[in-house]
């Protein structure tokens, strides 16, 4: 299927079937293309948790409002996003992207000196509310990804981030869960929204094409 029929392929599975797991090199090229996902400043300023371990995914189903596709996912992607913009962080980034290139240039430097001047003074809830939204770009590369090799999974907010964060030691490293998604397959037959035609408004409700 071409990437357009992947999509309509794909629907946010409510009932996932437990004993069908994802081939460990789906998840591979799925976490692979989270990694490769465009970021502000290319800080990668999120990580992602894979959790499989069975009692813990029941555990996160409580933290979750009961959802059965947290329990009975084969994996479950917690999208953490850095707490703060710290001198650290940035230099962390900025040193790793100099060693791989090989070299320094004087416009980068330049650009790490504004960022480490400007971002830390911001305030930490400003820089996650930053960060949180690169990591829903991740998020959203993960979700066709996951398409892309015909694994189902949910986009989700609905959980209590407090709890999630506690059950894997978020907070200690510097890092809050901003969204969650179960990877796994589909129950056939016990989905009640996977019969249902995908809506989406119309190309000339939602684009406006100025030319």
């Amino acid at each position: 299927m071409n990437l357009i029929d992947l999509l309509n392929w794909r629907y946010a599975a409510k009932k996932m079937d437990p004993s069908k797991p994802v081939a460990a090199d789906k998840l591979e090229r799925i976490l692979e293309a989270v990694r490769l996902a465009p970021t502000s400043s290319g800080l990668q300023p999120f990580e992602v948790v894979v959790v499989s371990r069975r009692e813990l995914l029941v555990q996160l189903q409580q933290a979750a409002r009961g959802q059965s596709q947290v329990a009975d996912c084969a994996h479950l992607l917690v999208f953490a996003a850095w707490d703060d913009y710290t001198v650290e962080r940035i230099n962390q980034m900025f040193d790793l992207t100099n060693r791989e290139r090989g070299f320094t240039n004087e416009g980068w430097e330049a650009y790490r000196g504004m960022l480490l001047k400007s971002y830390p003074s911001r305030g930490a809830e400003v820089n996650f509310q930053h960060a949180a939204r690169q990591a829903y770009i991740g998020l959203g590369v993960a979700l066709v990804a996951a398409a892309a090799e015909q694994v189902d999974s949910t986009p989700m907010e609905g959980f209590d981030p407090v709890a999630v964060d506690a059950l894997l030691g978020l907070r200690e490293r510097g890092l809050r869960s901003v969204a969650i998604m179960p990877l796994g397959h589909r129950h056939a037959g016990q989905d009640w929204l996977e019969p249902l035609k995908k809506v989406r408004r119309a190309m000339a409700d939602f684009v406006t094409r100025v030319e």
